[in-house]
């Protein structure tokens, strides 16, 4: 017998209850996994274990194929294997007659390191939970986005519902470098009617994001020991020539006009040198300095004018000092090169995800745009696809003592049952 949304969401939301403290244990056992770039593969075996015993889906485990994704839209390129980095999928089939549209639910597993660990008060790997948060590496970015759209549709399922329309679940590695992870499982054919992702932007739907790009700069000194420093050149110190350049780039983008979905931002364009490699001994000159930066621009533009930009702004800098007007740095770009998206908060995803949210919280959904990137460009520019993040409450992301609150966790997970109900339609088995 169909069942309509109204009908079903109260016994789903009675089922999340039921299942809550499973749901707790189950991110404590995920956020247990340092699942680092390159390091996935472990808690992608957990998961896809449950998908296919637990919660008794279809699931495929697959590692991306480079050669394939790399001509493709949308792909970043990398100097990494991806050996034993699967991306999980499981498919929850509609068995009757489609009633509804299809769904993708999406997370990431991998993480950003926890050094330095001397910071953290609380075991990055532990998933400590106090009072009403859950401490740990990873676990409001975005691992309790993965916990809540995970019981969103074991409580569907308990309770003997099925999908108007198939629902995909998918883990994803490099969301937060590359996104091929996300690239590699739509090549896969993995697509749906839509798509949300539990990002934790604190149960506000996202309707725009910058673009990312990732540049890395190679400056040459003439080394020599300490004693004949001044007949040598301090690769670092020729290196903050550029470093400084970037400074002053990031003055100017923010400077410039803003698109409207970032109006409300001072500083919009973020522009953050976050590696910086040099030197082997304290007592003798560089001759050899590299840095890495991550580098924010609007949606609409193309990620290679700004590499271009970029790097023309970094030649002139260089051309001004003496010494790298003759020795030039090395500049190159790997690892982002991700476009901006900017949404219309008009689409039918929004309009369900409202109706959700107002009947899990009883307020009305609020938008945000952020300065940083998702995986939801693959969706929006390359593949027609309408997606968006929601997800719970954190704070510390990428910090040490990153945190989770749990109430929020339990609240996505009810906003996202009531959506699939709506977006789905569900039937009885």
């Amino acid at each position: 017998m169909q069942m309509g949304p109204d009908g079903s969401l109260e016994q789903v939301l009675k089922k999340i209850e039921e299942l809550w403290d499973e749901e707790v244990a189950f991110l404590q056992d995920i956020g247990r996994y340092p699942s680092t770039l390159g390091n996935e593969g472990a808690v992608q075996e957990f998961i896809a274990s449950y998908f296919e015993n637990n919660l008794e889906i279809e699931t495929d485990k697959f590692v991306p194929d480079i050669d394939k994704i790399s001509m493709l839209d949308g792909f970043s390129h990398v100097e990494w294997s991806y050996q034993d980095r699967p991306v999980v999928v499981g498919r929850w089939r509609n068995q009757g007659p489609q009633i509804g549209k299809s769904l993708i639910l999406q997370g990431h597993i991998d993480v950003v390191s926890p050094e330095p660990l001397s910071f953290w008060k609380y075991d990055p790997w532990g998933s400590t939970i106090v009072g009403n948060k859950m401490y740990g590496r990873g676990i409001q970015d975005m691992k309790s986005g993965i916990a809540a759209m995970v019981f969103a549709l074991k409580a569907i399922k308990e309770l003997g519902l099925n999908p108007g329309a198939d629902i995909l679940m998918k883990t994803v590695i490099e969301e937060e470098c590359t996104g091929n992870g996300t690239l590699a499982a739509i090549d896969r054919g993995y697509v749906a009617d839509g798509a949300l992702i539990p990002e934790p932007f604190g149960l506000t739907a996202l309707q725009a994001q910058v673009g990312v790009i990732w540049v890395r700069v190679k400056v040459k000194g003439a080394g020599a020991h300490v004693e004949r420093a001044d007949r040598a050149v301090n690769a670092i110190e020729k290196a903050y020539v550029l470093i400084n350049a970037l400074a002053e780039y990031r003055q100017h983008i923010n400077s410039r006009l803003k698109p409207f979905n970032f109006t409300k931002h001072a500083h919009p364009l973020n522009v953050n040198v976050g590696v910086i490699k040099s030197g082997d001994w304290p007592s003798n000159v560089p001759a050899e300095c590299t840095f890495e930066a991550r580098i924010g621009f609007y949606p609409g533009t193309d990620y290679r004018e700004i590499q271009n930009e970029v790097k023309d702004w970094l030649m002139a800098a260089a051309k001004n000092d003496q010494w790298l007007r003759e020795v030039e740095p090395e500049i190159s770009f790997y690892g982002f090169e991700a476009e901006g998206v900017s949404l219309d908060n008009n689409i039918d995803l929004f309009k369900v995800l409202e109706q959700a949210h107002q009947q899990t919280t009883g307020t009305d959904l609020k938008y945000i745009s952020t300065t940083c990137t998702t995986d939801i460009r693959h969706y929006n520019l390359y593949y027609g696809i309408p997606a968006t993040c929601y997800g719970p409450v954190g704070g510390n992301m990428h910090g040490a003592d990153e945190w989770v609150d749990l109430d929020s966790v339990k609240k996505v997970t009810q906003t996202y049952a009531a959506f699939i109900l709506k977006w789905c339609g569900v039937n009885r088995s």
